[in-house]
């Protein structure tokens, strides 16, 4: 590449001035990896990395303020104006013998030996942003323009390395829009003994990162075609090849992934929108009534299969409450029969919190049945202006909205502490559920001394 067909004005000044004080002490730098690969292909630059052949412990006399976040491995981190940039020693690496982590690290003043240990061609380009030279060893910037995602050197040894890389493999076809090298794809299914061994954290995060991608269904379908998705998420592998009903285009494998596409709102509720259907097999019926299959329950099914899946891939607490509960309440089929009451139950089931996220699944879920869907987002958007009603007016949707609380009716009727006071708020929430006005303490302190007189032997 000609100096100058990279934009180096967007390199920020604090990293030309770590080069360039690199320099004055008579070292290289180079800028390295996914901020070299982004600058090639004119996306924004989110880290930014520098490589050098000074030492870690001259990297220390060079910085004295930097943190040595990773000097073992010739890491020390920089912070400039309030930015952390990674500056690390040029560097050669052992074995891999637990399928993370190389045994041990040695450095190295070649940039070309520190480029060759890199998983990808397209990560492993560098350049001298003083100067403008690039170093691509391995045709990186050639795989880039082709639209090629391509291991560094033999595919198989790189795999057996580290198990994460077939995971960012298929990550990086959908966040980059890569294809996937023939031979690269190859290597993935002999080395997946490899990937077993990476912590599931690890895979979640990558699951997250893919989800940022326009189609993350691109990453899905190097994972099923590897036999990656056997390993972490089998479940999801039951939908492959299983045909719907008339309602649908695609088969339950597909329509996942195109609902996960057209799904806008972050990687959480992409992810429930994956597994939205993955109670579908368990539940598909042959029906002689209609001459079509039937998925009834699969929403509920779908929710207990979610839960150990979010808990086994180590989402938090909330994360997982969120995704089991929205595959839970994903099916939704509002018309003009619905009441006022009906709407506030429905809120109530699904939570105030969960609105927009509901809205924005089942919207994706109508979207990719792959059919007409005009009724179904017509239906939604008066759904949506219903529910809008409903909660101007102030009604309640808990027990905690009652104009009266549990100390109200042990003191007011002489109850006793124990379950009974639940029994009687719910009782009241219904109540006013139906009638919001009569969300008022007297009347509801009338309701509850009712309900206690009927409840009597």
């Amino acid at each position: 590449m000609e100096p100058g067909a990279l934009n180096l004005e967007s390199v920020p000044r604090d990293v030309l001035e770590l080069c360039a004080r690199l320099g004055s002490r008579g070292k290289r730098a180079w800028i390295v990896g996914g901020c070299v690969r982004d600058l090639i292909r004119g996306c924004p630059v989110n880290d930014w990395d520098v490589a050098t052949d000074a030492l870690p412990k001259e990297l220390l006399d060079i910085f004295p303020r930097a943190i040595p976040t990773g000097i073992e491995h010739g890491t020390v981190t920089v912070v400039r104006g309030g930015q952390h940039y990674e500056v690390t020693t040029l560097r050669g690496e052992g074995t891999y013998t637990d399928g993370r982590h190389p045994d041990w690290v040695e450095f190295v003043d070649d940039i070309a030996a520190d480029l060759a240990r890199r998983d990808f061609t397209v990560n492993a380009i560098a350049l001298d942003p003083l100067d403008g030279k690039v170093i691509d060893p391995h045709g990186g910037k050639e795989d880039l323009a082709r639209g090629v995602l391509r291991a560094v050197g033999n595919p198989r040894e790189r795999f057996a390395e580290d198990g994460l890389r077939v995971l960012r493999a298929a990550r990086f076809v959908a966040t980059l829009e890569l294809s996937l090298d023939p031979e690269t794809e190859a290597a993935i299914h002999p080395t997946l003994e490899t990937y077993r061994k990476v912590a599931a954290e690890r895979v979640r995060d990558e699951w997250v990162k893919a989800m940022r991608a326009r189609a993350p269904s691109r990453a899905f379908e190097v994972m099923r075609r590897t036999g990656i998705l056997a390993v972490t998420c089998p479940e999801l592998l039951d939908g492959v090849g299983m045909v719907q009903n008339r309602w649908h285009a695609y088969d339950v494998w597909r329509h996942g992934l195109e609902c996960m596409d057209a799904c806008e709102g972050g990687p959480i509720l992409r992810i429930a929108a994956l597994l939205h259907d993955v109670g579908k097999p368990q539940t598909r019926k042959w029906s002689e009534k209609t001459a079509d299959y039937t998925f009834y329950d699969h929403d509920r099914v779908g929710a207990e299969l979610a839960e150990p899946i979010a808990a086994r891939l180590r989402f938090s607490n909330d994360e997982r409450a969120r995704i089991v509960s929205l595959v839970r309440n994903h099916l939704f089929h509002y018309s003009d029969e619905w009441t006022d009451p009906a709407v506030r139950r429905w809120i109530r089931r699904v939570g105030a919190d969960r609105l927009d996220d509901l809205y924005a699944l089942n919207e994706a879920d109508v979207r990719a049945k792959g059919r007409d869907c005009s009724a179904d987002l017509d239906a939604l958007s008066s759904l949506k202006g219903h529910v809008a009603k409903v909660l101007a007016e102030g009604t309640a949707l808990s027990t905690r909205d009652l104009r009266v609380n549990g100390h109200d009716l042990i003191r007011e009727l002489g109850i006793r502490p124990g379950p009974v006071i639940g029994q009687i708020l719910d009782a009241l929430l219904e109540a006013v559920t139906n009638d919001p006005s009569a969300n008022e303490r007297e009347a509801l302190l009338a309701k509850a001394r009712d309900y206690v007189l009927a409840s009597r032997p």
